[in-house]
């Protein structure tokens, strides 16, 4: 069993952090806000005061953080990761941050003698509670082999996608190509309706036909049609409509790097973005649908 380090103890992190203190590691953990200690520390994790005393002693880091800011200010400043973890602790970000930043810790761990994995995850929430996440990982394939029996107790599915900063470049085209898809799905839901179908009907056309998609058969965003579907619960946020406007920035960001356009996922940015400024921001992206029609059946009646 494995004495692990953990920086970021919120939606994410809290869930996962008690699936691996029920397979019997042992967890110290950190976050900024005082709340989310509190509750993971009612979950076995053993609280710390600063990164220092979260990641002193540890096989192993892992870190869960909002943006590629609040990693580079965990691993880089003074009394951060690298500052205060010994060389022969394994470091594993699995953040979903901009490719650039992945780099930059890849290479700064480097220099300082780390072996570090960029670890992003995809599964929302439920993916979390349930142990079933997948992780896109990025790095040498000694350290994803050293990883591996801790990270599975998280995950259902783990892949090695390649080198340094692989696994979050694996995670922002991923997203990208979920919004897109989500965005067809809202739209096709409305018209299939405002053409007299019945909701159900449609889905069950789409869902073996070549309008399939993992948002059409998750994520309907007409209630009593997926029983799994934010729709069913005033699309409570499963996967944030604020979180999936971030990813969308990030795919943005790296195209604009790499000389590539990307005119579908600037749309649905932009779609997302109204939400958004209209309040809506920490609902489900489900609820796009708004966006096509104001007066669909599940949306919350308040912001």
């Amino acid at each position: 069993m494995a004495h692990i380090g953990w920086i970021g103890l919120g939606n994410m992190g809290h869930p996962m952090t008690k699936n691996l203190i029920a397979a019997g590691h042992t967890v110290t953990g950190y976050d900024v806000v005082e709340a989310a200690i509190t509750a993971a520390a009612a979950d076995g994790v053993t609280p710390a005061a600063s990164i220092a005393e979260a990641v002193v002693g540890a096989d192993v880091v892992f870190t869960m953080l909002p943006k590629g800011e609040h990693a580079r200010t965990v691993y880089l400043d003074a009394d951060g990761v690298l500052d205060s973890a010994k060389t022969s602790t394994l470091l594993v970000d699995s953040s979903t941050i901009d490719f650039d930043s992945a780099r930059t810790l890849h290479k700064e761990a480097r220099e300082r003698g780390f072996r570090f994995l960029d670890g992003p995850v995809s599964g929302g929430i439920g993916g979390a509670q349930a142990g079933t996440l997948t992780f896109m990982l990025g790095g040498d394939e000694d350290a994803v082999a050293e990883a591996k029996p801790i990270i599975e107790v998280m995950a259902g599915n783990i892949f090695h996608a390649g080198g340094e900063a692989a696994g979050q470049a694996a995670k922002i085209a991923n997203n990208m190509q979920l919004a897109i898809s989500l965005q067809g799905v809202v739209e096709g839901a409305v018209l299939a309706q405002r053409f007299g179908l019945d909701p159900k009907v449609f889905f069950d056309i789409a869902s073996v036909s070549s309008g399939d998609s993992w948002p059409l058969r998750n994520w309907y965003p007409v209630p009593g049609v997926v029983e799994t579907s934010p729709s069913e619960r005033e699309f409570a946020a499963g996967f944030s409509t604020m979180l999936m406007h971030k990813d969308l920035g990030l795919a943005l960001a790296g195209a604009e790097s790499q000389g590539v356009d990307l005119p579908a996922a600037s749309l649905v940015h932009e779609k997302l973005q109204q939400l958004i400024d209209d309040g809506w921001g920490n609902y489900d992206t489900s609820i796009l649908i708004r966006n096509v029609d104001p007066e669909s059946k599940g949306l919350p009646k308040e912001k």
